[in-house]
């Protein structure tokens, strides 16, 4: 089937269709993390910190990425700590142009006996934050833009309720013991996910970040394959895995999940990508955050974007949650060079 055959489609149909592997009107153009920038901040008068707290601020900056913008989906969970805010963490909520963060040399648990999840953690503050906003987007937006939420895995939970470095040294040290660590945080990773799906969540980004240059794809298959499995199994809508870094090595792996699509860094060629999941999950990204659209201009930009469509990757955005400093004209160029090229392109999907 080729693109003159498929009807006009929504942006939430274009997403939805590129998840299921299904021929699309035109790539989508999606980022299953954040596009969130002092700049639409301004805009929209949404600012850091507040943004990451008030659903009503959540929910307003997250919508610029489809109405200024031009995105085929809105992402309104623009951290990684949402739900270890909500767990009892300790927090750097920092000012407008930097992230929140989590106190890492600060942990709250040692081990599985600490671990609790507590029952009412959906309607904590910091979680309820997130899933308000998404029913305000759904409210608005209702069926035109994909609506993606996010629910972090048990990897990443890890790192913040433990600490780095004890984690990876019990990774390295004890795999009985993380495996139990795992087992107990991957509840939090459903009951978060489940409610954004109340909310009216399309899809879900599962950031876990066994990252390349932490983790070897051994240990991918070892402690989070039959994991990320049963997140596809429990979790009833579209899962987006994003892993950070050099993860070639494991896409094989991540394609035999179950997961809908993986979003992937710069530091993988789209090509040898492709390639690595043999066309059994979509691909989401790999536009270069740090020196393309932070440091470059929008020729550089277009030139990564067409190199993704050119490999056949499915849905074409940033690698990950964009600098907070990265320009609007760059972000504009990623939508225009994905119309232009498919005009110029019309019998490929």
């Amino acid at each position: 089937m080729t693109a003159q055959t498929v009807a006009p489609m929504t942006s939430r149909e274009r997403v939805l269709a590129a998840l299921r592997r299904e021929p699309v009107d035109r790539t989508p153009v999606c980022n299953p993390t954040s596009v969130a920038t002092v700049e639409l901040m301004d805009l929209v008068d949404a600012n850091f910190p507040n943004a990451n707290r008030e659903p009503e601020l959540m929910a307003r900056l997250a919508a610029t990425s489809y109405t200024e913008l031009g995105f085929d989906s809105i992402m309104p969970v623009f951290s990684i700590i949402q739900e270890s805010a909500a767990l009892g963490c300790k927090m750097q909520w920092e000012q407008k142009d930097n992230w929140p963060t989590v106190k890492m040399r600060e942990p709250i648990w040692n081990g599985p006996e600490d671990i609790i999840i507590p029952n009412d953690l959906v309607d904590r503050p910091d979680a309820k934050c997130v899933t308000d906003a998404i029913s305000i987007l759904r409210k608005e937006f209702g069926d035109e833009v994909a609506i993606i939420g996010k629910t972090m895995g048990p990897w990443s939970l890890a790192y913040h309720v433990l600490g780095v470095e004890p984690f990876l040294l019990m990774s390295l040290d004890d795999p009985e013991k993380t495996k139990a660590v795992l087992d107990k945080l991957k509840e939090a990773t459903v009951q978060f996910g489940l409610a954004q799906i109340e909310a009216g969540a399309d899809a879900l980004t599962l950031p876990d970040h066994a990252t390349g240059d932490l983790v070897s794809g051994e240990y991918y298959e070892r402690y989070l394959k039959d994991l990320h499995a049963e997140m596809v199994e429990r979790i009833p809508i579209p899962l987006i895995l994003h892993i950070c870094g050099r993860t070639v090595d494991r896409m094989g792996f991540i394609a035999e999940t179950g997961m809908a699509a993986f979003h992937y860094d710069s530091k993988n060629k789209p090509e040898e990508s492709m390639e690595a999941v043999h066309g059994d999950i979509a691909l989401v990204g790999n536009i270069n955050n740090p020196e393309t659209l932070f440091a470059k201009g929008p020729a550089d930009v277009r030139e990564e974007v067409i190199r993704n469509l050119e490999a056949g990757v499915q849905m074409i955005g940033p690698e990950c949650a964009i600098p907070l400093q990265t320009s609007i004209e760059n972000l504009l160029e990623i939508p225009k060079t994905v119309r232009e090229w498919h005009a110029a392109h019309p019998t490929v999907h």
